[in-house]
C-alpha cells in the first residue's frame, strides 16, 4: 500500500508539475501579449502626439500662407534699390520713402551675393531675387527699416580684414544717407550668421539675428555689452542645435538677452511654388508638385523625404521632358525645396518674429 501510494503521489506530482509549467507558460505568454499591447499603445500615443505636434507646428507655419506670398507686399512697398561699389565689393540698398525706424544690414550665406535679395529691375539688372531673401527684404522695407546688403569678397565670409571692410562700408553708407541717429541691426544666414556674430564685437548693434548658424562664440571673448541675440535655426540639424543651446547659456551667463526661433518642416502643396516664386504660375506649380510626388521626392502628405540638395530632381525633370522650366528658376525652386525639408536654408517664414525682436530692442 505504501509502495503503491508512493507511485500514485509521484504520478500526481508529475501531473501537477506539468500543469504548473503550463500555467506559468500561459501566464508568461499573457504577460508578453499585454506588454506588447501596452508598448503598441504607448508607441501609437507617442506617434500621435508627435504627429499632432507636427500638425500644430505646420498649421502655425503652413505654406502657402497669405502673409508669405511673393506679392504680399505689393501694396506697401516696391523694390527701388541702389547698387554701388566700395572696398572691392558691391552693396545694394534701399531706404523706405517714409522716415525709417532703423537700419538693417543683411549678410548672405556661402555662394550668395547681395543680388540675391533684390528683384531684377532697371536699377539692378543682374539681381535675381531668390524667394526667401527678397521676401525678407520686402518685409523689412514694409516695416520701415532701411536695408543694406553687401557681397562677401570670396565664396564665404572671412573674419579678419573683411570685418573691418564691411564696418567701413556700413558706416560710410549710414553717414552718406544721414541715418546716424537710427538704431542699427543685423541679420546673417549661415556663413553670414558667423560673420554677423563677429561683426557685433566691433560695431554697435541694438540687436542681431543669427540664422541657421551658431555663431563664433567659442572663439570670442564675449563682453556684457554684446547685443541682444536671436538664434533662428532648424532643429533638424541636431548638431547645430546643441551648439546653439550651449551658446544661449553662455550669453545668458553674461546677462545678454537671448531668443530662439525654431523653424520646422512644412508640406508642399500644388500652390506652394506659385505662391512663393515670381515667374511660376499655378499650372506649372501644380505640375511640379505632381512630378515630385510621382518620383517619390515627397510623401503622400506632401513632406520632403530628403533634403532638396540631395535629390536629383533637376536631372529627373530633364529626363521627363513633359514639363518646360526656365532654367533661371532652378535656384528659386531649389531654395523652396530646401526650406520645406527644414535642415539648412535661408527663411523668411519667421520674419514677423524676427522683426518683433528687432523692434523690442530699439533704444
Amino acid at each position: 500500500m505504501l509502495k503503491r501510494g508512493y507511485k500514485s503521489n509521484q504520478r500526481n506530482a508529475a501531473h501537477n508539475c506539468r500543469v504548473s509549467v503550463l500555467v506559468m507558460f500561459l501566464t508568461l505568454m499573457l504577460m508578453l501579449v499585454v506588454l506588447y499591447v501596452l508598448l503598441q499603445t504607448v508607441g501609437e500615443e507617442k506617434y500621435t502626439k508627435t504627429m499632432n505636434d507636427s500638425e500644430k507646428l505646420s498649421l502655425a507655419h503652413e505654406l502657402p500662407n497669405p502673409k508669405q506670398k511673393w506679392n504680399t507686399f505689393d501694396s506697401f512697398v516696391q523694390f527701388h534699390p541702389t547698387k554701388e561699389f566700395r572696398n572691392g565689393t558691391d552693396l545694394i540698398w534701399q531706404v523706405p520713402e517714409s522716415s525709417p525706424k532703423g537700419v538693417l544690414f543683411v549678410a548672405h550665406g556661402c555662394s550668395g551675393r547681395a543680388i540675391n535679395f533684390w528683384d531684377q529691375s532697371p536699377e539692378c539688372p543682374d539681381c535675381i531675387g531668390l524667394p526667401e531673401e527678397r521676401l525678407f527684404v520686402l518685409h523689412a522695407l514694409a516695416q520701415g527699416f532701411a536695408v543694406i546688403t553687401i557681397s562677401s569678397a570670396r565664396r564665404c565670409w572671412t573674419y579678419g580684414k573683411e570685418v573691418l571692410l564691411v564696418e567701413n562700408i556700413i558706416e560710410w553708407w549710414i553717414s552718406k544717407r544721414k541715418l546716424e541717429n537710427l538704431p542699427l541691426m543685423a541679420l546673417g544666414a549661415s556663413s553670414g550668421g558667423y560673420f554677423v556674430s563677429v561683426l557685433a564685437t566691433t560695431m554697435k548693434f541694438s540687436s542681431i539675428a543669427i540664422m541657421i548658424a551658431e555663431g563664433m562664440f567659442h572663439k570670442m571673448d564675449i563682453k556684457r555689452d554684446y547685443p541682444p541675440t536671436l538664434f533662428v535655426h532648424m532643429p533638424k540639424d541636431f548638431g547645430r542645435q546643441q551648439k546653439i543651446d550651449e551658446y544661449v547659456d553662455i550669453l545668458k551667463d553674461k546677462e545678454i538677452d537671448v531668443g530662439v526661433v525654431e523653424c520646422v518642416e512644412f508640406p508642399l502643396s500644388p500652390n506652394t511654388l506659385s505662391d512663393r516664386i515670381p515667374g511660376i504660375d499655378q499650372n506649372l506649380s501644380g505640375k511640379l508638385f505632381e512630378f515630385f510626388k510621382e518620383k517619390g521626392f515627397v510623401d503622400q502628405n506632401g513632406y520632403m523625404r530628403r533634403d532638396g540638395r540631395v535629390i536629383k530632381w533637376k536631372k529627373a525633370l530633364e529626363e521627363k521632358k513633359t514639363v518646360s522650366l526656365d532654367k533661371r528658376l532652378v535656384p528659386h525652386i531649389q531654395e523652396e525645396l530646401n526650406l520645406a525639408f527644414a535642415y539648412h536654408e535661408m527663411t523668411s517664414v519667421h520674419s514677423d518674429q524676427i522683426f518683433k525682436w528687432f523692434e523690442s530692442h530699439i533704444n
